[in-house]
């Protein structure tokens, strides 16, 4: 994920002049578009953290929206977001209206409903004002907005050294368009159209005024779409070099042109249609006609695709209230975060730093549910293998055989001003995406589709072994090339992530310990493929690679004086003798003996690394520990999942049900139960929630991805699709979970319901429902 933590003045670093905890906010996404408001329905850019807006494929359209009942903001009665994440809505009421210095209206007389949705590029609203006096009243409302048009990194704090032109605004007596030309040569604008008309509309407010009767109250509905074209037939130079750049096959990121009803979603060059020729002979995309349509007709529509997607995902229900409304939080927050590429459906990273397809994030949710939903994987693979890279570019840090970091497409991606509108810089993508490859192909057989990706997994494994290993001493390590790029590119990218027991930085190139567990699995999952396929000999190669791996590993990273792994090596191949939450990563890809898990097990379970919320990225003590930072002392819940799963296999399921415990805790004192990106890792402290890290996206895929893992870790479950089996191995039920039902868990075509019941320290396991073939299975 992109380096939060560089010093200020530096590139990319996300500046915080206010937090985004301090105001709680109703966040709805839908494709590449999202909106924050606050509880008021409402958003300002100098609120909640700056970040407050509506946007699109990564530039704000509209910076300012508020309501106002004459000059005065209304009180606010209740605020939501539904359950299912679709629409948010707000109760609000007059304050006490005076007149000559006398309470002409009493508060509590007015009623207004504002609903919100977005679909397909556009933002939806209603307002429905009621009066509940005897009289009539007259009313006066004021809408007010804006549009700043920033680029997402100009709102995280990046300053650029020009920008575009704001065009002239266009006003109407039903609508306005706000537009901005953009230096990569595409207009941006944000229509407003209102029904009914206001009474008087200006560039910046639009005015209703009327009389309210009792009992016959008013609708006012506004769409506020967000549009994108060329600004002339002759794109500027860079556009159109990168446009053609795409047209043979290269890798460089291309400018999208969106009309509203497209439905178009990001993905390779082709998402975008036909190119056609302009007046240069350079190729030009036309803006699509705009289709705008009522609010209630795209909110059935908008509810109906809701529905289609909750089938997509089996169904959880235990005997602990405040554990389902965790999971239920989880599920419709991915549901959001889901967003259906070209390739298919891919979880975007978080909202609202990271609303774009991050490789490595995406891999990792794509596990934490593949045992509930293995269409995410699949469609994860498919995208990773469309845009793995084919040929050396430094400035993106891209090499043959790489598999992507992100993927931008605002006006700084599309100019080259931040290097990440294609950017490759990540060490653990690579070896992760034939980790998933193999655990997908085990939870559904799907033949196929590894067929299809094997070219793909082989131009993996030769990124390993040719680039990877960057000095031939068998590990995996990363340099970075890009002037623009990031200096660490391990999960923990921040740039004080990787140091020495002094403090100091480790320099580059970097081996990461968790990085070599990624390899060893990735050899044998890429092995187990190869022996499917009919390649034993290169299964047996890849087979002896990973050992030969292991053994080195154990060799060079485990620290004797640590009791842990260390966290890295750096270019002189001295060990980063700092005990980081990295170790823990080892445990879950097998590369760590029994015995030394064990040990690192025990070791992220004492005070130092574990606050009783969940496990420190970095133990209490270190040089650099500080529970306020991003890498260095915070506490993810993604990292814990990640860790318990590994737990498992060295014999500590207690202490995995302690790790799912202090997260369920930590998601009651969250607002909506929203488990965020991270949080600050200071000690528990009686009757307090956890304390929040101040601009921590919410949600965030692979944090809302983290219950299913640890229940999972808990239940010891595995699904072999070859044997047509759901297994369970151990199964171990927490204290604060009496029982767990799952409904509708498919094997192939067939599908089963389960109830896991504890009794003393056991578990029972019920089959309430079976369809085809698939059969339970209890290891002991």
């Amino acid at each position: 994920m992109v380096d939060e933590t560089i010093q200020v003045g530096e590139q990319f670093y996300i500046l915080a002049t206010s937090s985004l905890a301090h105001e709680p906010t109703r966040v709805v996404k839908h494709g590449e578009t999202f909106a924050i408001f606050d509880r008021y329905g409402d958003f300002h850019p100098m609120r909640m953290g700056g970040a407050a807006g509506l946007y699109h494929e990564g530039t704000r359209f509209l910076s300012r929206f508020e309501l106002l009942l004459g000059s005065r903001r209304l009180l606010l009665l209740s605020s939501a977001v539904k359950q299912d994440n679709l629409l948010v809505g707000v109760d609000l009421t007059n304050p006490d209206l005076l007149e000559h210095g006398e309470v002409a209206v009493p508060r509590g007389t007015l009623h207004a409903f504002r609903s919100m949705f977005l679909w397909d590029a556009a933002c939806y609203t209603r307002l429905r004002l009621a009066n509940f006096a005897l009289n009539d009243i007259d009313y006066a409302l004021t809408l007010r907005y804006d549009a700043d048009f920033v680029d997402i990194f100009e709102v995280r704090g990046t300053q650029r050294p020009r920008r575009g032109t704001l065009r002239a605004p266009q006003v109407d007596s039903g609508e306005v368009r706000l537009s901005y030309d953009g230096l990569d040569g595409l207009v941006r604008a944000t229509r407003l159209i209102f029904a009914p008309a206001p009474q008087q509309v200006t560039a910046t407010q639009a005015e209703f005024s009327g009389r309210l009767r009792p009992g016959e109250p008013i609708t006012l509905d506004l769409t506020i779409a967000c549009e994108m074209a060329p600004a002339r037939l002759k794109l500027r130079r860079r556009v159109r070099e990168r446009i053609a750049a795409h047209a043979e096959g290269q890798e460089h990121p291309l400018p999208r042109v969106l009309g509203v009803g497209s439905g178009e979603s990001t993905g390779r060059v082709s998402d975008n249609g036909p190119l056609s020729a302009g007046s240069d002979g350079q190729p030009v995309r036309a803006a699509r006609p705009v289709v705008l349509h009522d609010y209630e007709p795209m909110l059935e529509i908008a509810v109906s695709e809701l529905q289609s997607s909750k089938d997509e995902y089996g169904d959880i229900y235990t005997s602990n209230e405040q554990f389902n409304d965790w999971v239920n939080r989880s599920l419709v927050d991915l549901r959001v975060m889901v967003t259906q590429t070209s390739e298919g459906p891919y979880p975007y990273a978080g909202i609202p730093w990271f609303n774009a397809v991050f490789g490595r994030d995406g891999i990792i949710t794509a596990m934490q549910l593949l045992w509930v939903n293995p269409a995410i994987a699949k469609g994860v693979l498919k995208y990773l293998a469309a845009s793995q890279a084919e040929r050396t570019d430094p400035q993106h840090d891209a090499e043959p055989g790489k598999i992507i970091h992100e993927v931008r497409w605002g006006e700084m991606a599309n100019l080259g001003e931040v290097p990440f509108g294609r950017y490759y810089g990540t060490v653990d993508a690579t070896p992760l995406f034939i980790m998933l490859a193999g655990m997908y192909f085990e939870r559904t057989g799907d033949r196929a589709l590894i067929e299809q990706l094997w070219p793909n997994i082989e131009r993996a494994l030769r990124w390993i072994d040719r680039y990877g290993d960057l000095d031939g001493d068998g590990f995996v390590e990363y340099l970075g090339h890009s002037p623009q790029g990031l200096n660490n590119q391990g999960w923990k990218d921040s740039r004080d992530a990787v140091f020495h027991r002094d403090g100091t930085l480790a320099e580059p190139p970097i081996a990461l310990c968790e990085v070599q567990g990624y390899v060893y699995t990735a050899k044998r999952r890429a092995a187990g493929l190869a022996d499917m396929l009919g390649n034993a000999t290169r299964a047996r190669k890849l087979q002896r690679e990973a050992e030969e791996l292991r053994t080195r590993f154990e060799q060079a990273f485990w620290s004797e004086e640590l009791g842990l792994y260390a966290l890295a090596l750096d270019g002189a191949k001295r060990p980063c003798l700092v005990r980081s939450s990295n170790a823990g990563q080892c445990l879950f890809t097998g590369i760590a003996s029994r015995e030394r898990g064990q040990r690192v097990a025990r070791a992220l379970m004492a005070p130092d690394f574990y606050s009783e919320w969940g496990i420190r990225t970095l133990a209490a003590g270190e040089p650099r520990y500080n529970p306020m930072s991003y890498h260095n002392g915070s506490i993810w819940p993604h990292d814990n999942s990640l860790i318990a799963w590994g737990m498992v296999d060295c014999g500590f399921r207690t202490e995995v049900g302690r790790l799912m415990g202090g997260l369920l805790d930590a998601s009651i004192f969250v607002e909506l139960n929203r488990m965020p990106e991270l949080f600050c890792g200071f000690h528990r402290r009686p009757g307090e929630g956890p304390t929040l890290y101040p601009v921590a996206c919410a949600p965030q895929a692979w944090a809302a991805g983290a219950v299913f893992l640890l229940l999972q870790a808990c239940l010891g479950l595995s699904i072999c699709a070859a044997a047509r089996e759901v297994r369970f191995c151990q199964p171990l039920l927490p204290e604060f979970l009496e029982e767990v039902r799952i409904r509708n868990l498919r094997v192939d075509t067939s599908s089963v319901d389960l109830t896991l019941k504890r009794y003393g320290p056991g578990v029972s396991i019920n089959i309430d429902r079976r369809e085809g073939s698939v059969r339970v299975v209890s290891i002991k």
